[in-house]
C-alpha cells in the first residue's frame, strides 16, 4: 500500500487550493437554480463578486483536481509495480468505487457530481499504464487541442451563419427548481436533483465532460513519470517564469467575455483555454511554494484540507444543501452573491480547521479511509497509534 510518508506536499496543497476554489464556483449551483438562469442575485458588489470567482476559479478548480486525479493513479501504478504487484486489477477496483461513490453523492446530495467523470476517465487511464510516457503527453495535448478546437470551429461557424451567440435562460426549469429545491419534500428535491443530472449529462453531455477531464488526467499521469511536483526538479527562476507566462495568458483568456463581449465562443474559450492556463499558474504556483520550507506553516494548512479532498468534497455538498433545499433551511434562492461567498469562505476555513484536528488522531479522512479499503480489499488502520 502507498503509505502517508511518501505523499508529495505540492500535490496535496493544490488539492486543498482546488477545494476551495471548487467551494466557490459550486455554491451558485447549491444556492440557486444558475444551471438554467446564469444572471446574478444582487446589486453592484454581487456582480463584481461573482466576476471575481468567474474569472480566478470556474474552470480553472476541476482541471487540478483531474490533474492531480491522473498523477495519483499514475503514482500509485508505479509504486504497487516496484513492490512486485498486480496494480491494474488494484486501479479498476478504485475506479469501480469512486463510481458508486460518485453515484450516492449524485441522486442522494447534488446532481453536480464530477467523481462519475473521474471515474470514467480513469478506466480510459487504464490503456495507457503500461505506455511509454511520452504516449501520456501525446494523448493529453492531442484531446485536449482537437476536442476543444473542434468545438470552439463549432461555435464560430454557427455564429458565422446566424446561430444563437448567446447561452438563453430556461425560465421553466429555474422555476421549478426553486418550488421544488425551496420548499419542496425530500422526494421533491430527489426528482429535483434526478432531472438536473439529466439535464447535464444526457445527450452527450457526460461524454462531453469525461473528454473535458481525460487530457488533465493524461497531463496528470505524464507528471508523475516526471515528477514535476517535486520541487528539487526544478529551479525557482524556470518556476517565476512559468508563473508569470501563465497568469498573464489566463487571465487575458478568463476576461475575454468581459472585453469582446459574451457569447457562445467566447465563454467557451474563457473557460476550456482560459481555464486550463489559470491551472497551470496554480500547480507551478503549488510547487514554487512548496519548495520554500520557511513557509511551510502556512501552506501545511492547504496540505492538510488536500489529504481529506474527498471527504471534504462530499461534506461541502452535505452540509450546502441541507442549508438551501426545503429539507433543511430552505434557503434556496434567497441568498445573495456575497452571502454565498461569505457562507463558502466560513465553510471552508472550519474544514482546513478540522483537517488538522483530525489528521492528528486519524491516518485518513473518513472516506478516504473506504476508498482506500474498497481499493485494496483489505481493511487499513484508521486511528493513529501513539508517537506515530
Amino acid at each position: 500500500m502507498v503509505e502517508s510518508s511518501e505523499r508529495i506536499a505540492a500535490a496535496d496543497v493544490l488539492r486543498g487550493f482546488a477545494l476551495f476554489g471548487i467551494l466557490l464556483v459550486n455554491m451558485r449551483y447549491f444556492s440557486s437554480p444558475a444551471l438554467y438562469d446564469e444572471s446574478v442575485r444582487g446589486g453592484a458588489f454581487d456582480r463584481v463578486l461573482a466576476a471575481v470567482v468567474d474569472v480566478l476559479f470556474e474552470a480553472s478548480a476541476y482541471p487540478l483536481f483531474a490533474f492531480l486525479f491522473g498523477f495519483g493513479a499514475m503514482t500509485m501504478f508505479r509504486r504497487l509495480s516496484s513492490r512486485g504487484k498486480r496494480p491494474i486489477p488494484i486501479l479498476l477496483r478504485r475506479f469501480l468505487f469512486l463510481i458508486g461513490i460518485g453515484a450516492v453523492h449524485a441522486f442522494g446530495l447534488w446532481f453536480g457530481d464530477i467523481l462519475i467523470p473521474y471515474a470514467v476517465a480513469g478506466f480510459i487511464m487504464l490503456f495507457f499504464f503500461a505506455a511509454p510516457p511520452r504516449w501520456w503527453w501525446t494523448a493529453a495535448v492531442a484531446v485536449f487541442f482537437l476536442f476543444h478546437g473542434l468545438m470552439a470551429l463549432l461555435m464560430a461557424l454557427s455564429m458565422w451563419t446566424g446561430g444563437t451567440e448567446t447561452v438563453g435562460g430556461h425560465e421553466a426549469e429555474a422555476a421549478a427548481a426553486v418550488r421544488h429545491y425551496q420548499s419542496g419534500t425530500f422526494g421533491d428535491v430527489f426528482w429535483q436533483r434526478w432531472h438536473d443530472w439529466a439535464y447535464v449529462n444526457s445527450d452527450g453531455g457526460l461524454l462531453f465532460t469525461v473528454l473535458t477531464v481525460l487530457p488533465f488526467c493524461l497531463l496528470g499521469g505524464y507528471a508523475s513519470c516526471k515528477r514535476w511536483l517535486e520541487p528539487d526538479r526544478h529551479s525557482p527562476a524556470k518556476l517565476r517564469r512559468l508563473i508569470r507566462w501563465a497568469i498573464c495568458l489566463g487571465l487575458a483568456l478568463k476576461t475575454i467575455p468581459y472585453w469582446a463581449g459574451a457569447n457562445d465562443l467566447t465563454m467557451y474559450i474563457q473557460d476550456s483555454f482560459g481555464g486550463a492556463a489559470l491551472a497551470v499558474f496554480y500547480a507551478a504556483a503549488a510547487v514554487f511554494v512548496c519548495g520554500k520550507s520557511n513557509w511551510k506553516p502556512v501552506w501545511r494548512w492547504w496540505q492538510d484540507a488536500g489529504k481529506m479532498s474527498l471527504s471534504h468534497y462530499l461534506a461541502q455538498s452535505l452540509v450546502c444543501t441541507s442549508l438551501f433545499y426545503g429539507y433543511g433551511l430552505g434557503w434556496y434562492g434567497r441568498t445573495s452573491v456575497w452571502q454565498e461567498v461569505l457562507l463558502a469562505l466560513a465553510l471552508y476555513a472550519v474544514e482546513v480547521w478540522l483537517s488538522r484536528r483530525w489528521l492528528a488522531r486519524f491516518c485518513y479522512g473518513p472516506i478516504e479511509w473506504l476508498w482506500r479499503w474498497g481499493t485494496y480489499g483489505a481493511r487499513p488502520p484508521f486511528r493513529r497509534r501513539q508517537g506515530q
